[in-house]
């Protein structure tokens, strides 16, 4: 039997328009209380003073003291980056590091800053990256007057979608990334499920709203996915920049 698209069209726009249609004829007389629910309670938290501040319940990754929450994404040997202030500083050369611990959905708070000093064009200019359970890529880079391709300038998913708005700072500035990320599901075959998902803001702007991530990033070629486990942890990228970055926190959901 041919099922053809306009009929499955047809047959949901139908189901809506009778749940609109029950909507708007259903009662509005009787007790309150059968609509009203109050158990489980809401879990009460402290938020932050500002909305930079983490929350009560959220686990802190670097607050501008020590490393300790994270490795080489290589070996796994202490972090080599450098701390200077109250930020962590890419140290060229020594590679990526990596949380110890894994996450999956997520809410993530990052700042970060790229080199007052301008140096290079385009990708050459304060260029690193926050890879959600080590994969999915969100582009830090000076995007400050700085062309580049679209789907590779800050707050992109790397290759894949760019941002709604390009809402930059200029360099040396620090810069804001609030992130709210889905991880994606699989199938005991390692078929997806459901792919993964992002919300983005810079700066306090939304760019990438409740985006589909198409797959692993890749420089070359086109993304796809592999079965992975349900939390890995956060990777930040040494792409050869003295970008550096603060008061980094996340919330698992």
């Amino acid at each position: 039997m041919i099922i053809r698209l306009s009929q499955i069209v047809m047959s949901a726009c139908l189901c809506l328009a009778v749940s609109a249609s029950f909507a708007q004829k259903a009662p509005r007389e009787g007790d309150p209380k059968l609509t009203e629910y109050w158990d489980p309670p809401v879990r009460v938290i402290t938020p932050g003073k500002t909305a930079a501040d983490a929350p009560s319940d959220a686990i802190v990754l670097f607050d501008g003291k020590d490393a300790s929450k994270w490795k080489s994404a290589k070996d796994g040997s202490p972090v080599k980056w450098k701390i200077e202030g109250d930020a962590l500083v890419v140290e060229s050369g020594t590679g990526n590091i990596k949380t110890k611990e894994g996450f999956g959905d997520c809410q993530l708070h990052i700042e970060w800053r790229t080199p007052a000093v301008v140096k290079g064009e385009s990708q050459g200019r304060g260029n690193s990256g926050i890879f959600l359970m080590g994969r999915y890529e969100l582009q830090v880079l000076d995007s400050y007057n700085n062309r580049t391709y679209s789907n590779g300038q800050a707050a992109s998913i790397y290759k894949q979608t760019p941002p709604q708005v390009n809402a930059s700072r200029g360099p040396g500035e620090w810069q804001t990334y609030d992130i709210l990320f889905t991880a994606p599901t699989f199938q005991e075959d390692g078929t997806v499920r459901t792919p993964a998902r992002i919300t983005v803001f810079h700066n306090g702007v939304l760019v990438q709203n409740n985006t589909t991530i198409w797959g692993s990033t890749q420089y070359v070629g086109t993304p796809n996915y592999e079965k992975h486990s349900d939390k890995e942890p956060i990777e930040l990228q040494d792409h050869g920049n003295p970008t550096a970055f603060r008061n980094i926190w996340v919330r698992p959901l």
